[in-house]
């Protein structure tokens, strides 16, 4: 029996596991078949406190694993395929075997939607990227792509103009789908530029290890062409890592675990930290905070303190 079972292994789960085990409480960490979350994919990370000189995705998941073996957590491998949240103690199945725990903080995270090409995937980290708010900087003074037409993709574009001297918008169809004050801030924008009814069929150059250019699909000639860019933003969403917990939890119309009274979700007891809570900000930092403040939510539970205030 454990007091705390952690859900996910990124910058939320590892934070609430120093937590509660600093609280002395007895905690597992189930650590998903993508251990240490999205930052394992992540080179140079220069924006979480503490590492002026940055610091990479792994490394700092590493760290913070170390951290939370010195207090005494445990992990186990792999993902959980069964939940059930029915009554306490819960139970999670993981492989074959079922454990079972006073407390559930899930902090399984998000994943960023890709196009799927192999170009894509091969020059992630080094010109292709999903969050300008890391990686902009990297770009002052170049020139970028940003593929989608929604908010996200409109923010994107719009941050990244404080950066590079030139934006240039993908979309596939001839409109946007961005709320119209968003797409406002576009047009209104001498930095940003449109390529419309178009896809990205390949980016370039694998060969150089670097980002050149994308190579542009014309959907309704089928014509093709290159754009020069030097870096590449996708923001055509994210997907929530909630499969599992439908129908046991509350979830908004994305997928997203619906908090209140900080991370509490809609079944006492369990509690919810990181991007699996999060569409709004999605950062490393915003993610170990939360995982804090589950943890010592989780902790009150344990205390029998109030448990779902506002539910």
């Amino acid at each position: 029996m454990y007091d705390v079972a952690i859900l996910g292994s990124g910058p939320a789960g590892l934070t609430a596991a120093i937590y509660s085990c600093r609280a002395e409480l007895k905690t597992l960490i189930i650590e998903g078949m993508s251990a240490g979350g999205q930052l394992m994919i992540t080179t140079t990370v220069d924006n979480f406190p503490g590492f002026p000189e940055g610091v990479q995705g792994p490394e700092l998941m590493d760290r913070m694993k170390k951290q939370a073996q010195r207090f005494g957590a445990e992990f186990k491998g792999g993902d959980a395929t069964v939940i059930d949240l029915s009554s306490e103690p819960f139970k999670v199945t993981v492989g074959s075997e079922t454990i079972e725990t006073r407390t559930i903080i899930i902090a399984t995270g998000s994943s960023s939607r890709w196009l799927g090409l192999g170009s894509e995937k091969k020059l992630r980290g080094r010109g292709v990227s999903a969050c300008a708010t890391c990686d902009g900087f990297f770009f002052t003074g170049k020139e970028v792509a940003v593929v989608g037409g929604g908010d996200a993709a409109i923010e994107e574009a719009t941050f990244l103009t404080r950066f590079a001297k030139k934006v240039t918008i993908i979309h596939r169809r001839d409109e946007l789908r961005a709320s119209k004050a968003m797409q406002k801030r576009a047009f209104d924008n001498d930095k940003i530029e449109f390529q419309w009814n178009s896809i990205v069929e390949d980016i370039l150059d694998t060969s150089q290890n670097k980002v050149t250019a994308v190579v542009l699909k014309d959907v309704k000639t089928g014509k093709k062409r290159e754009l020069p860019v030097d870096g590449v933003f996708i923001a055509i969403g994210h997907d929530p890592a909630t499969g599992i917990l439908k129908g046991q939890l509350k979830l908004d119309e994305k997928g997203y675990i619906v908090t209140r009274k900080y991370t509490l979700t809609s079944v006492p007891g369990v509690f919810a930290a990181g991007d699996v809570q999060d569409p709004r900000y999605r950062q490393a930092i915003s993610a170990a905070g939360s995982g804090c403040m589950a943890a010592i939510d989780a902790l009150k539970y344990v205390q029998g303190e109030e448990a779902t205030p506002g539910w």
